[in-house]
């Protein structure tokens, strides 16, 4: 199990620069942006919740 755990670090791992520069500034491609979508998953999260707490208390 825990070679599965520790196989994430080797699969994704970047080789390093011989310049001894370390390469923590490198050419990153630009971060995407997260919010286009934000508004649509909360609404789905709050049906979702309404929708479970409503199943649940007519078992009850």
């Amino acid at each position: 199990m825990s070679i599965i755990l520790l196989s994430d670090f080797v699969t994704f791992a970047q080789p390093g620069s011989d310049d001894g520069g370390g390469g923590l500034e490198g050419t990153d491609p630009a971060p995407a942006p997260i919010n286009s979508k934000l508004v649509l998953l909360a609404i789905t999260g709050v049906c979702f919740v309404l929708y479970t707490f409503r199943k649940n208390k007519k078992h009850i």
